[in-house]
């Protein structure tokens, strides 16, 4: 009886723990791309700072017009700071690194770009095209930090895949710059039918 309440205990943290990442109400945003649309869910409870920093990008239209602008195949895509001229767009101040929420930078997950510095990251996203293990986080220290991760592709994977082949070259003193810009088009919620979107502040 003792090992059966173990056994049920252990599997009720792991349900627990689960539910925290994947879960129907988990907000879900579509960006249409100029290679194609994908769907991302966002991991609101596991990374509650840096959605609510990244809805709001979204519902204000901040990443339409811009540009995957860092695109590594094998590696990851960059986007969310560029034009297609490669100015680069401000955004707001930076916010906490989530990065010890427990989530992986795993294959076509979304994870924020950042600096050096820890807790540097603003607008700028990318989506892992591989398993990144060293992008984890691994301690609270400048090196061991890691990139937080909130979200993942769950529509759409194939257009990461397209956009991670483009050709790249150097702009603007930049390096691995899609040669002909790949774009996003539009990025914004997607609604649930009835459900109105609600923007955030």
């Amino acid at each position: 009886m003792k090992n059966i309440i173990i056994v049920t205990l252990v599997a009720f943290v792991i349900a627990a723990g689960a539910g925290m990442v994947y879960g129907k109400d988990n907000p879900v945003i579509v960006m249409e791309t100029s290679e194609g649309t994908m769907e991302i869910e966002l991991y609101e409870k596991a990374a509650p700072i840096t959605v609510q920093n990244f809805l709001w990008y979204v519902d204000h239209e901040f990443f339409d017009g811009l540009i995957f602008h860092r695109v590594i195949k094998g590696f990851m895509v960059q986007g969310g700071g560029f034009t297609p001229e490669m100015t680069k767009k401000a955004g707001n101040p930076a916010i906490e690194n989530e990065a010890a929420n427990g989530l992986k930078n795993d294959k076509y997950t979304l994870a924020m770009a950042r600096t050096g510095a820890v807790h540097s990251a603003t607008s700028q996203f990318f989506i892992n095209a591989k398993d990144n293990d060293f992008l984890n986080y691994k301690a609270s220290t400048q090196q061991g930090f890691g990139y937080c991760v909130f979200g993942k592709v769950i529509e759409g994977t194939d257009v990461v895949d397209v956009i991670e082949s483009v050709p790249t070259g150097s702009k603007n003193g930049m390096d691995d710059v899609p040669k002909t810009p790949v774009l996003i088009k539009k990025c914004y919620r997607k609604e649930a039918k009835g459900e109105k979107k609600e923007k955030s502040e």
